[in-house]
């Protein structure tokens, strides 16, 4: 297989393997990752997406196979945080010419920016039955993970359960290449995923003062197999990836509702479907050997298997597949990747600048967004570029409705 890497070699680790021709990539992510790969633990060598950006503790775009151990900071907070996709029957000609009722009405099914202690039924309406079906799922572990750590029954775990959240999460209504409407959006595990993650992210740090590990980052201290609390955060992180996994489809359902509430045809909904994680763990088989893939920022894409790779909000998107590139650990980018943080994008950009790359599409258009502005993210077309051993492109998408958290 042909690949478009970059190697990188790291004085007394393992060398990195970087997608990036063509990509900028900021120095304090390249420093990241030679730290993560001067771990002992780090496995043959890690892979470096196109969308790579500075992340806390582990390089978000950053794919790290590790023997018989996890680094909690590097599968991060917004655990199981990923995309859910459909494409529908409907195509360009049948949406409203008018799209600003479709984006109330998805705004108004689906709770979204920061929601706390219970839910107001006149803001969203009353709590849809498929979030209860998905809790009573989600329950039981839950229970038995609480009485190991009473915290974690403290948060907003039932509560956030259908929720959007804030940032980068999204909800999009697309038109592909052929004309065709899909639905997409973008969500995790929200409060009990941070939770978690932040939780188990000290409990390693402590493990570490315990072990005297010389770490060049205290936040990619790592649990070992057979530790104290590893089988606790495997049992929470892989819970945590199964709530956001069912989060997006509890919404995807809602959004799918609030559409047909606004256009009379009838449509089917998952002619094709994707949902999947973009941050989490898994035991894979690499190179001979089983291994935790810790994927911070990427996307699973072996051979033949669909993904997701959002643009911004007035960029293009990508439904793709897989090509099984054994160099990437079958990986590909999560997303454009930003290109300078939240508080740099609202000091370079106005109003006016995000007016003009949100043209043509139903969105807000107020001050508070301007740190998701297109210009804050990479050039999408590059790093699809970058990365075209990885993966090949099945539809492009462009928005024209786009709720933010």
């Amino acid at each position: 297989m042909e690949t478009n890497y970059i190697i990188e070699d790291v004085p007394g680790g393992v060398p990195i393997k970087m997608w990036a021709r063509g990509v900028p990539v900021e120095d304090e992510a390249r420093r990241q990752l030679a730290n993560a790969a001067r771990l002992p633990i780090v496995f043959r060598h890690i892979a470096a997406m196109p969308d790579i950006h500075f992340g806390i503790g582990a390089t978000v775009g950053s794919v790290i196979a590790t023997v018989q151990a996890i680094i909690p900071a590097a599968v991060g907070v917004d655990i199981g945080c990923g995309m859910i996709a459909c494409k529908t029957t409907l195509t360009a000609e049948d949406l409203p010419d008018n799209l600003a009722p479709l984006r109330v009405a998805i705004e108004r099914s689906v709770p979204h920016g920061r929601v706390k202690g219970r839910r107001d039924p006149g803001a969203w309406g009353e709590v849809p039955s498929p979030v209860n079906a998905a809790w009573t799922r989600l329950e039981p572990v839950f229970a038995d993970i609480c009485r190991d750590h009473p915290r974690l029954a403290k948060t907003n775990n039932r509560t956030h359960l259908g929720t959007l959240g804030t940032g980068n999460h999204f909800i999009e209504v697309c038109l592909d290449e052929a004309g065709f409407v899909w639905v997409m959006l973008h969500s995790g595990s929200r409060g009990v995923g941070n939770a978690i993650g932040m939780m188990f992210i000290d409990l390693a740090k402590e493990e570490a003062l315990r072990q005297d590990a010389n770490l060049p980052d205290r936040n990619l201290a790592w649990l070992e197999e057979g530790s104290r609390h590893f089988g606790d955060y495997v049992r929470a992180v892989n819970w945590a990836q199964q709530f956001a996994a069912l989060n997006r489809e509890v919404m995807m359902d809602r959004v799918l509702a609030a559409t047909r509430s606004v256009i009379d045809k009838p449509f089917e909904s998952h002619v094709e479907a994707v949902n999947c994680h973009h941050n989490y763990v898994q035991v894979e088989h690499h190179f001979g050997e089983d291994v935790y893939v810790t994927r911070k920022g990427a996307v699973s894409a072996k051979v033949g298997q669909l993904g997701i790779i959002p643009g911004s909000m007035g960029a293009r998107s990508y439904i793709v597949r897989g090509k099984g590139n054994p160099e990437s650990f079958d990986s590909c980018s999560h997303g454009a990747g930003r290109a300078m943080s939240r508080t740099e994008a609202k000091r370079r950009f106005t109003l006016a600048d995000h007016l003009l790359a949100t043209e043509g599409v139903e969105c807000r258009k107020d001050a508070d967004v301007i740190d998701e502005t297109p210009a804050a993210y990479k050039n999408i077309d590059a790093v699809m570029a970058a990365q075209c051993d990885l993966v090949d492109v099945m539809h492009t998408l462009k928005q024209v409705v786009c709720v933010k958290g």
